[in-house]
């Protein structure tokens, strides 16, 4: 399992943070607490810094330093009329000055957890990182079955994706055979040669990173995105290896004339954005959700939004086989014609 250290990183902690099906269970496991306010349970710097067994001053410090983010995941300072308003929910707590205060500094469930990431100085704070760590992995193998692997296949514009793959795949296999002057060789080289050329890693490569049998497909576990650069790629190229067989006289392209039309179709500027896009979501998703790291995109690991989270976790999420159950009607209908 790759160590994820909260304190030292913000990818790893967005990825907690944007979460909602791991930050839903981590309130229920840890119960609720602080005053209601405004349809939320807030708590003072007093009330955070006592439990997590630090000085009001550290927490503080951590206000200072990580200020923009600790406001985006709901730490609020009051003025004004919600200031009036929070005094009156307060009433009761003894950690409110409830006169002369012309601010107050208060954290939701999130902006607490928040914190506690960061703090390097608390012990509580490090066991709650261990818990909150638990609870994410628990959170995704209970919404998955424990079946990461092929997490990619939940999202719903899998299928389409896959049946375009196979369509274009026979495209590109056909192109090979009828104008590359090669053996069999060619269709393994030249679709490593494509992987190579989006995602860094030929296929074996890409077995040992996901730990996939020789058995097992390496397309059925990716995400549609990048069976959609895929796709894109093999069209392509067999469109290009078309057009110069033909510029040759109908003579079969050699390696070497292969190989230059690759070079130019992937360094083409077109590229650019659909291949940095299909680096993103492999490298952050498969790190995130699989716990695989592809070492050639590090750089492209970023955190997961959250709306992959609803992709792949949430209500939008199914397996391939209820996907398909869903359109049984739809292929019964295109079998027919």
């Amino acid at each position: 399992m790759i160590k994820k250290d909260l304190t030292n990183s913000w990818i790893d902690r967005a990825n907690v943070m944007n979460n909602p099906y791991a930050i839903e269970k981590i309130q229920e496991q840890l119960g609720l607490f602080g005053v209601l306010f405004e349809g939320k349970y807030r708590l003072t710097k007093r009330q955070v810094a006592e439990f997590y067994g630090v000085d009001e001053k550290t927490v503080e410090r951590y206000l200072d330093k990580f200020d923009q983010e600790l406001r985006q995941n709901g730490y609020e300072i009051l003025t004004g009329k919600r200031l009036s308003e929070a005094k009156k929910a307060y009433v009761t707590d003894t950690n409110v000055p409830h006169s002369r205060v012309a601010n107050l500094g208060l954290f939701d469930f999130r902006a607490f957890l928040n914190l506690g990431m960061l703090l390097s100085e608390s012990e509580r704070a490090r066991d709650l990182r261990q818990f909150m760590l638990d609870v994410v992995l628990d959170t995704i193998h209970e919404k998955t079955g424990g079946n990461t692997k092929y997490i990619n296949q939940r999202e719903e514009n899998y299928l389409v994706a896959a049946v375009r793959d196979h369509s274009c795949r026979k495209e590109f296999a056909a192109a090979l055979d009828k104008y590359v002057a090669m053996g069999n060789a060619k269709y393994a080289i030249y679709t490593n040669r494509i992987y190579e050329s989006i995602f860094r890693e030929n296929a074996q490569e890409y077995r040992m990173v996901l730990r996939l049998s020789e058995s097992e497909n390496i397309r059925e576990t990716m995400y549609s995105e990048v069976l959609r650069v895929i796709s894109s790629f093999e069209t392509g190229l067999a469109y290009e290896m078309e057009t110069a067989f033909g510029k040759n006289g109908d003579r079969k392209l050699t390696p070497f004339e292969v190989d230059a039309i690759f070079k130019s179709f992937a360094n083409h500027p077109l590229q650019k954005p659909h291949l940095e896009d299909a680096r993103n979501k492999m490298a952050s998703r498969d790190l995130h959700f699989r716990d695989a790291l592809h070492d050639r995109l590090v750089e492209y690991v970023k955190a997961i939004p959250k709306d992959d989270f609803d992709k792949f976790l949430g209500e939008r999420s199914k397996t391939i086989e209820e996907r398909l159950e869903d359109h049984k009607d739809v292929f019964k209908r295109l079998k027919d014609r």
